[in-house]
């Protein structure tokens, strides 16, 4: 009896093939309009619907009065985060499981981590352009008084990037949640949906009651969203933070935390069929 072996490609074969399907899915990314509306678009629309809703309401005090759409696009960026990892990520993987296109790439040499590589690529590379569209959109249409301190750029390159990390990540291990690829979309969307509106997205954090606070300080959308309002926010908006301050480095560590946990399910969870991956 003989057996087909696949052989490994060289690590610099496998990072070429990870970064080739970056532009791949990129482009797959933006032919599916419902991926787009949902996920890349659905933050766009809502900073919108809040910013003109709301535009005769001032969010700040008298003396330093802030439009709604400098109060929400904090939340916007923070939820664009999620929406590009997370609920994007593990819809599209469990449907690629389901239509039988992992079971294909089973049959190829295509290593695992290219696989991710081209994913996880795909995340950043949405992530960023949804990003750049919020902060054009805001400072353009909606006159948002965007920092200028390099310091406040700095925190929101790493409250950024460890963000979309993370909920990529997160998007891989819920990938194996639903049963099927096409309960995917049911089962994912109103988890992304109820953290939304639990972290400070949707609704201001300090009004919810107090057992919510505790219960979305678990989950890193919260702690997202609190770091992107230290960029965006006037520094007395901190009191209203649990603890009364932006507390950064509880951003840092439960964000992390997160990404740990989401490398460990996703090792754990995810099958690629194939034996030698």
């Amino acid at each position: 009896m003989t057996t087909t072996t696949i052989p490994t490609l060289p690590a610099g074969r496998t990072i070429k093939l990870g970064l080739s399907r970056i532009r791949y899915e990129v482009k797959t990314y933006f032919r599916q309009g419902d991926a787009v509306f949902f996920s890349f678009l659905f933050p766009l629309v809502m900073l919108t619907i809040f910013s003109v809703a709301f535009s005769e309401q001032s969010f700040g005090s008298e003396a330093a009065p802030l439009s709604a759409a400098a109060f929400y696009l904090p939340g916007m960026l923070a939820a664009g985060l999620l929406l590009s990892g997370l609920q994007n990520l593990s819809i599209d993987i469990a449907g690629e499981k389901g239509d039988g296109t992992l079971k294909r790439f089973a049959g190829t040499p295509l290593p695992v981590l290219s696989y991710f590589i081209g994913k996880i690529g795909q995340v950043f590379a949405t992530g960023i352009l949804q990003a750049a569209m919020l902060l054009f959109v805001a400072g353009v249409v909606f006159q948002v008084e965007l920092p200028s301190e390099p310091a406040k750029w700095a925190t929101f390159a790493w409250v950024f990037l460890l963000g979309v990390s993370t909920s990529a990540i997160l998007g891989i291990a819920l990938s194996g949640l639903p049963r099927t690829g096409k309960s995917a979309t049911a089962v994912i969307i109103p988890i992304a949906l109820v953290l939304q509106f639990i972290s400070g997205v949707y609704l201001g954090f300090s009004l919810l009651p107090e057992w919510l606070q505790n219960v979305a300080s678990v989950f890193p959308l919260k702690w997202m969203a609190q770091g992107m309002r230290a960029v965006f926010l006037p520094e007395d908006f901190a009191s209203l933070e649990q603890g009364g301050t932006w507390d950064l480095p509880g951003v840092l560590v439960v964000t992390a935390i997160w990404l740990v946990v989401g490398l460990a399910a996703t090792r754990m969870t995810f099958r690629w069929i194939r034996k030698d991956s």
